[in-house]
């Protein structure tokens, strides 16, 4: 061989070596990736896990449920044992009496007993007019120790939901001792140590948050050992990192918004890598309409009634939900308590919707886009989640489709957390929400009626609100079945004849992981998952 050739020889061998060395490293690489993904979940997150205050609203509802626990839990046979293993209620139903568990410490080490209970409740009621719209946080009058693993929540009046919100997600679950601040919690925590599953061990804002297996675990030590929350925009960002396996595992989030659309997930779930598991239904999107905005058309019963006409529930069911959510008519889908109640039907009807415009006032002459009404035009402004690309493609063709009756709808994307305000603030015509779901209605989100933080602005511009209200404090505190019943009847009746509230869809809860995921089961709520009960085959 000439000198030259033999050189380039070399070149190309030591090359051929060389990629074979990187391929080798490479599947040692992927080797070691599987491994970690055999024992953690990463997930997509459109928004940060926020402040882990249990005691607050502001933090991710599924990375506080990993973290922390309550007294009890509800569940498809009712309220089961929790961190107490049994409770009794007195005869006049004003006292509750909680028997802990004994084997429970705080992730640091602090034991979990009545003095722990009583200063977290303590805490949340120091707090009361943050948790106005929780009945029960204007029903207890005191929390008293028993001995260690006894303690005594008593109320002001009998209130049959007080389990039922003792099992929330939040406020009334607990924190040590150790991370209060003062003896309170209201101004902020040192720490986030609960009694879950997780431990919250890292937290990059904006990044991920990481949540490790708590190994003394009064309930076993999970198998997931690992789970990562992985700040991920919805859409194309987070298919793409579900295709390159730098996340895993989605689902429904706490603003009942999917991180990808149903043709992506498909997509993926074809790929061979991925299944997809849907809960029943657990809430009803829907539209809240201020009826309390005297200056807008929007307070006119109308014209809400017009919005509900017009809006085709089995299109959006069926075209941009695939199928995966049903047509909702009502506030609460038939397998919510008390929600068996006969109500007027209002379907989709494009001529109905304008001959109700017409009656109300609201003119459309032959040359005119929009309807006017004593000089004025029939133009609203309806808000979405930024993060949702589902509410975004709704908003869209609700504005379409509400075009042809004469109606001008402006829509605006926002963040989740700019939506809260406006909805607590008033300023808003209409905007995307979503019921508590199965496991706190219908009471949780008709409590949240007369909450200025919730759902007052929608109901307050009611011809009968204050009948409404009446009713509601008077079905809360009720310890007569059918009296409940009865009133929930007349609450329903109320809200739907008036149009305040305009259901779109029943929603689910939808969890695309790993084919070879099992365990994936749901709980009543549709802010937590069990991942304590997932493993890998």
């Amino acid at each position: 061989m000439k000198k030259n050739t033999v050189v380039v020889f070399i070149m190309v061998m030591f090359s051929i070596f060389l990629l074979a060395g990187c391929t080798q490293a490479n599947k040692s690489d992927d080797s070691s990736s599987d491994i970690v993904l055999k024992t953690g979940l990463v997930y997509a997150s459109a928004k940060d896990i926020n402040d882990m205050n249990p005691h607050l609203y502001t933090g991710s509802m599924p990375a506080q449920g990993m973290v922390y626990e309550s007294l009890v839990e509800n569940t498809a046979d009712g309220i089961k044992p929790l961190l107490a293993e049994s409770w009794d209620i007195s005869e006049d139903g004003k006292t509750y009496t909680f028997h802990l568990r004994k084997d429970v410490k705080f992730h640091d080490g602090q034991p979990f007993n009545a003095e722990a209970v009583k200063l977290n409740i303590d805490a949340v009621q120091h707090h009361a007019e943050k948790h106005a719209w929780i009945k029960l946080s204007t029903k207890i009058t005191s929390v008293d120790v028993v001995d260690e693993h006894t303690v005594k929540i008593s109320l002001s009046e009998p209130y049959y939901p007080t389990l039922v919100e003792l099992s929330m997600t939040r406020p009334y679950v607990f924190l040590s001792p150790n991370d209060f601040m003062a003896g309170q919690t209201k101004e902020g925590v040192k720490g986030h140590h609960g009694t879950g599953p997780y431990m919250l061990t890292e937290h990059k804002v904006d990044e991920q948050a990481v949540f490790t297996a708590n190994e003394s675990y009064w309930g076993g030590s999970p198998a997931i050992k690992k789970m990562t929350a992985k700040v991920l925009p919805a859409g194309e960002t987070t298919f793409l990192a579900l295709q390159k396996g730098e996340v895993n595992f989605i689902f429904t989030d706490d603003r009942g918004a999917d991180s990808i659309d149903v043709e992506a997930m498909s997509q993926l779930v074809d790929s061979g890598d991925y299944q997809l598991i849907r809960s029943e239904a657990m809430n009803t999107k829907m539209i809240a309409a201020n009826s309390s905005k005297s200056d807008s058309p929007v307070s006119e019963t109308a014209v809400r009634e017009a919005i509900w006409h017009a809006i085709d529930r089995e299109t959006i069911s069926n075209e941009i939900f695939g199928g995966t959510e049903t047509v909702a008519n009502t506030l609460f889908s038939a397998n919510v308590n008390y929600a068996n109640v006969e109500l007027k039907q209002r379907g989709y009807d494009l001529e109905a919707a304008a001959a109700v415009l017409d009656n109300a006032g609201w003119a459309r002459g032959d040359n005119e886009r929009v309807r006017t009404k004593n000089g004025k035009e029939l133009a609203l402004k309806l808000y979405y989640d930024s993060n949702s690309s589902s509410q975004k493609t709704q908003a869209e063709f609700i504005q379409s489709s509400v075009s042809e009756i004469g109606m001008q709808l402006e829509i605006i994307g926002e963040e989740s957390t700019s939506i809260a305000n406006r909805r607590a603030t008033g300023d808003y015509d209409l905007l995307f929400n979503q019921t508590w779901g199965l496991a706190y209605d219908p009471q949780s989100t008709i409590a949240a009626f007369t909450s200025e933080a919730s759902y007052l602005h929608t109901t307050s511009g009611m011809k009968q609100a204050e009948e409404l209200y009446r009713k509601i404090d008077e079905v809360m505190v009720s310890t007569k079945e059918e009296q409940r019943k009865a009133l929930y009847a007349d609450i329903m009746k109320m809200v739907h004849d008036e149009a305040v509230f305009i259901p779109i869809t029943n929603g689910s809860v939808t969890v695309l992981a790993p084919k070879d995921l099992k365990g994936i089961t749901f709980k009543q709520t549709q802010f937590e998952l069990p991942f304590e009960q997932m493993s890998f085959e």
